[in-house]
């Protein structure tokens, strides 16, 4: 097992190609994150006013995604020792003919090609100990986790564990359940992270599941926000109700928006699945003790959801979904 989670790209999971609320995939890590506060009334803040809260809130945002990325980075750095426990793969089996299949595959399937999406579901078990975490391969993975297609994000996943040299197995699982818990801040978010596209295969989901939930209560904010984004590759309905809790619940914003997006927008849901929050999502709508932010969330998940453009109001939602069920 070698690498740490490939982080989304910093739009991923943003609600909706139409969202104004687009904070980075990781924005909000650490202890010193600023506390979400209710936006003032437009007509209360001056043009001028408003250009600085602007550049501000630009700065601040900036700021958590390099402490995301820096976070990040050392996770990567101190996760890739565990290759000394791995099965050695020397410089050339790395630049060999099944690392440049795996690549090519996985930039053809990321355009659509459902040929080169059935190759890496076929061969992906049997690269797993040929092929590593590249640079190009962990951007495409990247990309692939990003894909409309919920076959395309599938195959990733397996292309994805093949590469940590993660086994489907029950042994893998009690091997990452342990570095769950490891006191070492970088193995235990790579484990947690793992452990859901583990899931996601079929292997062990409901210990999977219940560990992952266990972790949403983790006093570290990063050790939740790996759990949220775990759970939403589980794929399951299981996953729904924490996942609900979480994105009303969770005393950071960032957890909150994580939470929505998996329920709207990324990971493995199907659409039929993430229309079964909508009537939980009009009740958060209409709940006076959610922030501006997180009603913001709200409405954004629902028109991801339906597809449909409706202004932010809670009345005018219930209205459109007495109609449509």
């Amino acid at each position: 097992m070698d690498m740490p989670p490939n982080s989304p790209t910093p739009d991923y999971g943003m609600l909706g190609p139409g969202s104004d609320i687009k904070l980075p995939a990781g924005a909000g890590f650490g202890p010193s994150a600023p506390t979400a506060k209710p936006p003032l009334p437009a007509q209360l803040v001056a043009p001028s006013a408003r250009i600085v809260m602007a550049l501000v809130s630009v700065t601040m945002t900036l700021g958590m995604f390099f402490y995301a990325q820096s976070m990040l980075s050392k996770a990567r750095s101190a996760a890739s020792e565990l290759r000394s426990t791995s099965p050695a793969r020397s410089s050339s089996t790395l630049r060999g003919p099944a690392q440049k299949d795996a690549e090519q595959l996985l930039q053809r399937a990321a355009a659509n090609d459902a040929a080169a999406t059935a190759q890496i579901e076929a061969r992906a078990a049997t690269w797993r100990g040929q092929i590593a975490l590249t640079p190009q391969l962990s951007r495409l993975i990247t990309v692939g986790l990003n894909a409309n297609d919920l076959r395309v994000r599938a195959a990733t996943i397996q292309l994805d564990l093949a590469a940590m040299n993660v086994a489907q197995d029950a042994a893998a699982v009690d091997r990452l359940a342990a570095q769950a818990e490891s006191t070492d801040h970088a193995t235990r978010i790579w484990a947690i992270w793992t452990l859901g596209l583990v899931a996601n295969r079929g292997i062990q989901q409901e210990r999977i599941t219940d560990l992952l939930i266990a972790h949403l209560a983790d006093s570290d904010i990063d050790s939740r926000h790996w759990a949220v984004e775990a759970l939403s590759y589980v794929g399951t309905d299981a996953t729904i109700p924490p996942l609900l809790k979480t994105m009303h619940d969770d005393p950071s914003p960032t957890i909150r928006e994580r939470a929505a997006c998996a329920l709207a927008e990324s990971g493995m849901l199907t659409n039929q699945q993430r229309r079964t929050t909508i009537p939980t999502l009009l009740t958060y709508a209409e709940d006076p003790s959610l922030d501006a932010q997180t009603h913001a969330w709200t409405y954004h998940a629902l028109r991801d959801i339906t597809a449909q453009n409706l202004p932010d109001d809670a009345g005018t939602w219930r209205n459109w979904y007495s109609s449509n069920r």
